[in-house]
C-alpha cells in the first residue's frame, strides 16, 4: 500500500486536511442549503398531494351534487308531470261541471219561457171569450133590440161559448 501512495504521491496530511475540508464544506452545505431544500421540497410535496386529495375530494362532491342535481331534477319533473295531470283532471272536471250546469240553466230558461207562453196563451184566450162575449152581448142587443140583465147575460154566454 506504501508503494500506492508514493506511486500516486499521497500525501497524508493534505489528505486529511482534504476530508476535513470536505466534511466542513458538506456540513455547511447539508444545513445551509440542503436542509431547507429538503424542507421547502417536503413543503410543497404536502401542498400538491393536499391539492390532489382536495380536487379528488371536489370531484366526488361534484359527482355527489350531479347525481343529486339529477335526483333533484327527475322528481321536480315528476311533480310537475304530476300537477300537470291534476290540473288537466281539473279542467275536464270544471268543463263538466261548467257543460251540466249551462244544460240545466238552459233548461230552466226553456221552463220559464214555456210558463211564460201558457201563462201569455191563457191571458190571450181569457182576452178573448171577454171580447168574444162582449161581441155575443152586442150580437143579442141587437137580434133582441134590448139590453139584458146581467144574469141572463151570463147564462147566454155560458150556453153560446159551450
Amino acid at each position: 500500500m506504501e508503494n500506492l501512495i508514493e506511486t500516486f504521491h499521497i500525501d497524508w496530511r493534505l489528505l486529511i486536511a482534504q476530508i476535513f475540508n470536505f466534511a466542513i464544506v458538506f456540513a455547511v452545505l447539508y444545513w445551509l442549503a440542503f436542509k431547507p431544500l429538503a424542507r421547502v421540497m417536503a413543503e410543497r410535496t404536502a401542498k400538491i398531494e393536499k391539492g390532489l386529495d382536495d380536487a379528488k375530494k371536489v370531484e366526488e362532491k361534484l359527482s355527489q351534487t350531479q347525481a343529486e342535481f339529477d335526483k333533484a331534477l327527475a322528481l321536480a319533473k315528476k311533480q310537475a308531470n304530476a300537477i300537470l295531470e291534476k290540473a288537466a283532471r281539473d279542467a275536464d272536471a270544471r268543463k263538466q261541471e261548467m257543460i251540466a250546469r249551462a244544460k240545466e240553466e238552459i233548461g230552466q230558461i226553456i221552463n220559464q219561457e214555456k210558463q211564460k207562453m201558457q201563462a201569455d196563451k191563457a191571458a190571450t184566450l181569457k182576452e178573448i171569450k171577454t171580447e168574444l162575449a162582449d161581441l155575443i152581448i152586442m150580437a143579442v142587443e141587437k137580434v133582441l133590440g134590448e139590453k139584458i140583465d146581467e144574469k141572463k147575460d151570463r147564462e147566454m154566454i155560458k150556453k153560446m161559448i159551450k
